[in-house]
């Protein structure tokens, strides 16, 4: 996983509310169980019209926005059914960081799973940075997540927290095997020692 210490970045700008899963990747393109290729039809029935033309006024096939690397959303992001793909293909298609009000649970745990940074913070302030990403890519917003903070194009810096040990393995680049490989020196040193102890295993 890569990791993540600070981005700038333009921020594209979705003032939506209960922002599911099935619109970050429809159901027909979960067949598959790779991570890359799926930013393709990231939110498909969003940017695409029936004959694969693109929706001129979705905001990620506006020219400012193609590049986002940030969402800056409403309450809710990414509930709906708990598929893995709706952060793979965020990622695959670029965006490493989502501002919203709230996150459904399941989406939120596989963001730092992933490599995305999912962002809470007072609908106040995301109101703020919504306001910002409609300037377009001359806004770029920054994110660092050592600080804890994301500074808007104007200068004005707000404060997030995110836990402890979620934190440690985003600026680590630490998903879940990374985890476990952290420690291959013990697990060799166990698997050694029981090979000793029972041969016949």
């Amino acid at each position: 996983m890569e990791k993540f210490t600070k981005l700038t970045g333009v921020a594209a700008p979705m003032p939506l509310v209960n922002i599911d899963t099935d619109m970050i990747i429809p159901k027909q393109f979960l067949k598959t169980i790779k991570r890359s290729g799926l930013g393709a039809n990231l939110f498909d029935e969003m940017r695409f019209n029936l004959d694969g033309t693109e929706i001129a006024d979705f905001v990620l096939n506006k020219p400012a926005y193609r590049r986002a690397e940030i969402i800056v959303a409403g309450e809710n992001f990414g509930c709906g059914s708990s598929r893995e793909h709706a952060p793979w293909a965020l990622l695959d298609f670029g965006i490493r960081a989502v501002i919203a009000t709230s996150f459904a649970d399941i989406f939120y745990n596989n963001c730092f799973k992933n490599g995305i940074l999912p962002i809470v913070m007072p609908e106040d302030v995301v109101n703020a940075l919504m306001e910002d990403a409609q300037r377009g890519a001359n806004a770029r917003i920054t994110v660092d997540l050592e600080e804890q903070t994301v500074t808007a194009s104007d200068g004005q810096t707000y404060p997030f927290e995110v836990d402890a040990f979620k934190r440690h393995c985003m600026m680590n680049g630490l998903d879940d095997i990374g985890l476990t490989m952290e420690k291959a020196a013990s697990i060799d040193s166990y698997e050694a020692k029981a090979s000793t102890l029972r041969p016949w295993v």
